[in-house]
């Protein structure tokens, strides 16, 4: 088996489909947009605001280090440079985690669209066959080659996306009246407490914009492509969200029930603005896109547990690459059974499709503040060892420093119900293993310097 991943196999579109795909842009209007209206009113525009923002800060400071090297281990790697062995298998190690989760999260969310579409004619799948059909196909995209992969994630959002931008167009063409919503414009009935729970589930919509960092073997100029596409996804996303979420809330204005209460808002809307022809494709939309997510979350998972693997931290046989299609076959193959065993099991113990995505969007949550505030830190540290650093770079990891703190406060208190106050010391317990690791692991600590950059990675292993 090789170590080394296809180099020179994407372009900047592909690289930026990993990417957005992580993000998942039209997964946002369908579920995360009710739940922001539910949480912030008439701010939700404003919280998406501040999260692009909070966001574009961290990307800044990833880009710090994206701009200098590349590798598969991603923030993993630029931990290495600025934390040394210890602290960036620590950071690989919670970035696994929160990508796990996305998986799992979108991986459920599959098995909403699923009834929906099939409901109408009377073809019942079980939850849970739909969640692990779904895993099933990201994985196999993802196994056979990142190209293909590539391009299947830049069709499946690319198409979600353009069903999306229609009906928000629609919104606007068939709205009676002016398209400045008062109360938006306004801020009416919204208190700070409310834009602060708007922006913890902004900052949720932008998770994993990173992800392209994955690619870093596989980029064509990495060292140009990938800051660039770290940054387009969080700039582009963000736009994006703050115009389709003012239009979501203008357009729904005076439904009975209101927009928090809508679990299909998209269908909804489409009624209502004469376009009942679109739900069908926005119902396919959502499919592909949670399907994307996965297929995403699951190629930059399996590439942080191949840098585990080189490094020692993992069993060795995880940091080897397939010899023809030169994937990290066997990182991509635990990575999918523990996506499948996670959400496979949340359904089949009763879990709503919904609660379950709700649930792990929270766990994921936890694993990307631990590691955008170390990158953030990170940045500033690696600087000074290279005598670049500046007032600017300072103020920069500053900013992302304290916008962190919002979601990180936001996701403990106040103190949530069962079972969600119980998922931070499920998170203790994963970072005690981590821990333990590394503690019991001590090759992994000489051996992680030398596999951080492809050059430094042997070409073979048995």
């Amino acid at each position: 088996m090789s170590t080394q991943l296809r180099t020179d196999a994407l372009n900047f579109w592909e690289v930026l489909a990993q990417s957005v795909a992580m993000i998942g842009p039209s997964i946002t209007p369908v579920l995360i947009v009710p739940l922001m209206y539910a949480q912030a009113g008439n701010a939700g525009w404003l919280a998406y605001v501040f999260a692009a923002i909070m966001l574009g800060a961290v990307g800044l400071n990833v880009n710090v280090f994206a701009s200098r090297s590349a590798s598969a281990g991603s923030l993993y790697a630029f931990a290495l440079r600025a934390y040394g062995s210890r602290g960036a298998l620590f950071i690989g190690w919670c970035q696994m985690w929160a990508y796990v989760f996305v998986a799992v999260a979108s991986a459920c969310a599959f098995a909403v669209f699923v009834p929906a579409l099939l409901g109408p004619l009377h073809l019942n799948v079980p939850n849970v066959v739909a969640t692990l059909g779904c895993v099933a196909i990201a994985w196999l995209l993802s196994y056979r080659d990142v190209r293909i992969s590539a391009i299947a994630l830049l069709a499946f959002e690319g198409a979600a996306i353009a069903l999306i931008v229609a009906i928000t167009v629609l919104i606007f063409a068939r709205h009676h009246g002016s398209w400045i919503d008062a109360d938006q414009v306004h801020l009416a009935g919204v208190t700070p407490t409310a834009i602060a729970l708007g922006t913890v589930l902004a900052v949720f919509s932008l998770l994993g914009f990173e992800s392209a960092t994955t690619l870093g073997e596989e980029a064509r100029e990495p060292l140009v492509i990938i800051p660039r596409a770290v940054m387009a996804s969080v700039l582009l996303s963000s736009l994006f969200f703050i115009i389709v979420t003012y239009a979501e809330i203008l357009g729904t204005r005076g439904f009975s029930p209101s927009l928090d209460k809508l679990t299909t808002p998209l269908d909804t809307i489409s009624d209502a603005v004469g376009a009942s022809f679109m739900k069908v494709p926005i119902d396919v939309g959502g499919l592909l896109c949670c399907l994307s997510i996965v297929t995403a979350a699951v190629n930059g998972a399996a590439r942080a547990l191949l840098m585990m693997g080189r490094t020692g931290l993992m069993p060795a046989a995880f940091g080897v690459t397939h010899p023809r299609y030169e994937t990290p076959a066997r990182a991509l193959i635990a990575i999918a059974l523990i996506v499948a065993a996670i959400s496979g099991a949340a359904l089949a113990l009763g879990r709503a499709p919904v609660d379950a995505f709700g649930d792990c969007a929270t766990l994921c949550s936890y694993g990307f503040v631990i590691v955008y505030g170390a990158v953030a830190v990170g940045a500033s540290v690696y600087l000074r060892r290279l005598g670049e650093l500046r007032r600017r770079n300072v103020a920069i990891s500053a900013i992302a420093v304290v916008f962190l703190i919002i979601p990180a406060i936001g996701s403990v208190y106040p103190v949530p119900a069962w079972p969600v106050n119980v998922y931070p010391y499920a998170f203790a317990v994963y970072l005690a293993i981590g821990i333990a690791l590394l503690w019991r692991r001590p090759q992994a600590f000489t051996s992680s310097s030398e596999s951080a950059s492809p050059s430094a990675v042997p070409t073979s292993a048995s």
